[in-house]
């Protein structure tokens, strides 16, 4: 379960980056009702996805050659600088950083063995998200990957996570994560991990992870997404115990999932 408790190897920040921030801004308003609020004139064009005058995400635009859009999930870290060690140590690689943003927190970006691209967040006087685990925020991370076995040892020698594996059916196995001395069965459990079906690979997917948002109404939100331009990667189905879940691309390219939790 999400948190604004950050603790290390857990979400504590999420930021969109895409070619038309405004653009953005008129879908990601029209489908969850978010607002934007500018970062300041030193920041570049990053601001700040709100709910109701709290930030639920991040958006800017896209800064590194050959980027397309995407969700960049950020974990918590009490040291950015030995992370980034510890990453490459385990065989990923650093992308940017280590670097401060302003006096908010430190920041560096990363890519896993397997091709997925994360970040981590180092919180100073800015610690997170404002909001989480609400209709309309970030309720789960889940990373397919084309080598489950390979990004769980990677993501657990960096964070120190621990980890569940569960049956789904036809050989398929779903990885439930937590932060280190935690259980990831229970309430910490945080992230997901999967691996690529193989039918996907040949269709060109890659490593990737990518956000859930809460919502009210899995179906609606669907529809008021693919309405305004968004693709249905799977329909919405309900996972027993868990909710009803979707997967989308936004207008743009990038993926994100949606959520209605069963009731607790």
């Amino acid at each position: 379960m999400l948190m604004t408790q950050y603790v290390p190897g857990a979400p504590n920040w999420l930021d969109l980056g895409v070619t038309d921030t405004d653009a953005a801004a008129a879908f990601y308003g029209g489908v969850f009702g978010w607002t934007v609020q500018s970062a300041g004139p030193d920041a570049g064009g990053y601001g700040f996805f709100q709910l109701d005058g709290k930030t639920v995400a991040g958006v800017g635009p896209l800064t590194e050659e050959g980027a397309g859009a995407a969700w960049t999930v950020h974990f918590h870290s009490r040291d950015v600088d030995a992370l980034a060690k510890t990453v490459e140590q385990a065989g990923g690689t650093v992308r940017f950083g280590p670097c401060d943003v302003f006096t908010a927190g430190r920041l560096a970006g990363f890519t896993d063995p397997t091709g997925a691209e994360f970040a981590v967040w180092q919180p100073r006087e800015v610690a997170g998200l404002e909001v989480i685990a609400e209709p309309g925020s970030l309720a789960w991370t889940e990373l397919y990957t084309t080598d489950a076995a390979a990004a769980k040892t990677f993501y657990r020698s960096v964070f120190g996570w621990e980890t569940a594996d569960n049956e789904m059916g036809d050989h398929l196995v779903y990885t439930v994560a937590s932060p280190a001395g935690t259980d990831p069965a229970g309430d910490a459990g945080h992230s997901g991990l999967m691996q690529l079906p193989e039918e996907e690979r040949a269709a060109g997917s890659a490593s990737e992870w990518h956000p859930y948002f809460g919502v009210a109404d899995c179906d609606a939100t669907v529809a008021a997404a693919t309405e305004r331009g968004a693709t249905v990667v799977i329909d919405p189905a309900d996972a027993e115990g868990i909710g009803r879940l979707a997967k989308l691309l936004d207008p743009f390219g990038a993926p994100f999932a949606l959520i209605t939790p069963s009731p607790r």
